[in-house]
């Protein structure tokens, strides 16, 4: 059963550490326009006309030294070799602005050089992507685009989606590309409380295709389907395991019933009521079951310092991320546990309820 729950658990840190890793890459006070017929910046087109009518409107935050706080950004695929493996995965390079796109996510610390300078081919590289792919690290230098880029700096997300891109200036970026578009702009509100107005302004405006969404529910909607498959998947090999559990547990409470045969008889012949006896054998199976619940998370919580990455299906590039036990997890595993502990244990506990009070004394 201990084994049982931490094949649950893992799952489950595995589709939250998924899911939070984009989730926490957002922020609730930024909001970020892309196209409306797109579900990712990947897919998303925004015109330099419609990125200056943007940036115009009331609810976008002005910084004393910055100006206007608003990103204008683009967001490409290209490919690199791990380290270990030597193969290949998509990764996500993001066209930002100078400054202002460092500003409005201010969980990005550089922790290793400097940021890249406005219209040259210098980049930041994630920490994730310093770790597992065949980058040179600072001052090295990568081919993409048909450009020589030079590491500027490294860059540590805070465990967030950005420790697996590369960033470079958007201007040389959309040059290197041969692009006229950008993919996304991103703003900070004045007032977060506005983002319905800001919604309906742009919806409205017929000059505009794009449409405003908070920039958490944005990496949110990202993570549903992958978090999705793997809870599905998960959970579904999972129910296949617990039946051996409970077949465990039914024989192992069959056994003790047997064992306590006489000791059951007396109890009846003491005046305890069929109902007792039955509560008594199943609280042991729970007991149990909870026992099989402890050392199953104490066992999945060690996963929690073990990173691994996989493809984001939405956005099809390279993300690195962590398992994650929270709270609700610890939670739904010792439930899950319990109804194993139930199930396994009712059988054996009506056998002892019902057993005959002479059968039962006979069998010292």
């Amino acid at each position: 059963m201990g084994l049982v729950i931490f094949v649950f658990a893992t799952v489950l840190m595995l589709a939250e550490g998924f899911q939070q890793t984009l989730i926490t890459s957002g922020s609730s006070e930024n909001a970020v326009f892309i196209r409306r017929s797109a579900e990712t910046e990947v897919q998303s087109l925004i015109e330099r006309k419609d990125a200056a009518i943007l940036e115009s409107f009331p609810q976008v935050a002005v910084d004393h030294d910055l100006g206007l706080l608003a990103a204008r950004e683009l967001v490409v695929l290209i490919t690199l070799a791990k380290k270990e493996t030597g193969s290949r995965s998509n990764i996500q390079v993001r066209g930002a602005t100078h400054g202002v796109s460092l500003a409005l996510r201010p969980q990005i610390k550089i922790v290793a050089g400097r940021e890249f300078n406005a219209g040259s081919t210098e980049i930041l590289i994630g920490r994730n992507i310093a770790k597992k792919f065949k980058i040179a690290g600072l001052g090295g230098t990568i081919n993409f685009g048909g450009h020589t880029w030079t590491v500027s700096g490294i860059m540590d997300a805070g465990g967030t989606a950005f420790d697996s891109e590369i960033w470079g200036d958007v201007d040389s970026l959309m040059g290197a590309f041969k692009r006229t578009v950008y993919s996304s702009v991103l703003i900070r509100m004045r007032d977060p409380s506005t983002l319905p107005e800001l919604k309906e302004t742009v919806l409205k405006d017929p000059r505009l295709v794009e449409e405003a969404r908070r920039e958490d529910k944005y990496y949110e909607a990202q993570s549903e389907l992958m978090a999705r498959f793997i809870r599905i998947l998960g959970i579904s090999l999972t129910l296949i395991f617990s039946l051996g559990a409970i077949t465990g547990s039914m024989i192992t409470m069959y056994a003790a019933v047997s064992a306590r045969t006489s000791e059951i008889g007396t109890l009846r012949a003491l005046g305890f009521r069929r109902l007792f006896i039955l509560l008594a054998f199943m609280a042991e199976a729970v007991f149990l079951s909870l026992l099989g619940a402890v050392t199953g998370l104490a066992a999945a919580s060690c996963m929690n310092r073990i990173t691994i990455s996989t493809m984001n299906w939405t956005t099809f590039s390279e993300l690195t991320f962590r398992f994650l036990l929270s709270r609700r997890i610890v939670a739904d595993s010792v439930i899950f546990a319990i109804v194993m502990g139930i199930v396994g244990g009712a059988l054996p506990s009506v056998r002892a309820a019902r057993m005959n009070i002479v059968s039962a004394l006979r069998s010292r």
